[in-house]
């Protein structure tokens, strides 16, 4: 099992910035990689970015690509993912999830967080 804990939610201004943080413990030697999802209300959660784990590799939503930074802390099995030029449509609960198994970093994340509020008001 992997437990993931996500923070750095709150409330910003259009235009501003959050750094989102996401702590895992447990068989963090398991991952293949990990993410960020959203769900605004009434809508189906939605990808957001992913990094895999021992890898450079990196992929975004097109919505987020050009604003939003995924990276991580191996030393600290923490994930990041700094939200600049933020706008009122991201707000949502930002859940970070993990993954076992190689594949497309869209789908088949095995750990969820419990989700952290972002709100952007206009």
């Amino acid at each position: 099992q992997v437990q993931l804990v996500e923070s750095g939610g709150g409330l910003v201004q259009a235009g501003g910035s959050l750094r989102l943080s996401c702590a895992a413990s447990g068989r963090t030697f398991s991952r293949f990689a990990m993410g960020w999802f959203r769900q605004a209300p009434g809508k189906e959660r939605e990808f957001v970015a992913a990094i895999v784990w021992f890898l450079p590799n990196t992929h975004y939503a097109d919505s987020v690509k050009g604003r939003f930074t995924i990276s991580r802390d191996n030393a600290k099995n923490t994930l990041f993912l700094q939200m600049d030029s933020l706008k009122p449509e991201d707000t949502a609960v930002y859940y970070c999830a993990a993954k076992r198994s190689a594949g497309s970093l869209l789908r088949d994340y095995d750990y969820w967080g419990q989700g952290t509020q972002v709100t952007v008001s206009s």
